[in-house]
């Protein structure tokens, strides 16, 4: 892999992306800071310290700020926080055309040295 990606990080962002809750609550915090409460009663379903818990893993892993507002805790998607996970794609897609383009490149040759060896 072309860039060093900290393992431990990157467990934690994709372990917090592999929930459809936590993902849906950064959608909710896209653009806006958000209160805590606002975002529990985006889900109904679901108990109050559920969703601060959801919050709680999205905050370890960096993928939210959050500012203190008085009593109240505004959430905000923190973009940074993705940064080793697009390293460790950019790493994969990268180590994977540089393979496929010597692979293309070594192709390219063998076939220029038949033709020369069928041409004299």
């Amino acid at each position: 892999m072309s860039a060093a990606v900290a393992p431990d990080r990157l467990d934690r962002v994709a372990h917090a992306l592999a929930d459809g809750t936590r993902r849906r609550l950064l959608q909710l915090v896209r653009d806006d800071e958000r209160a805590a409460g606002e975002l529990a009663a985006a889900f109904p379903n679901m108990t109050r310290p559920a969703v601060s818990q959801h919050l709680r893993v999205l905050d370890e892993a960096g993928l939210v700020t959050i500012r203190r507002d008085g009593n109240r805790r505004l959430y905000l998607a923190n973009a940074d926080g993705l940064t080793d996970v697009w390293q460790f794609i950019d790493g994969m897609w990268t180590d994977g055309l540089v393979r496929l383009k010597h692979a293309a490149e070594r192709a390219e040759r063998l076939e220029r040295e038949q033709t020369n060896r069928r041409t004299t």
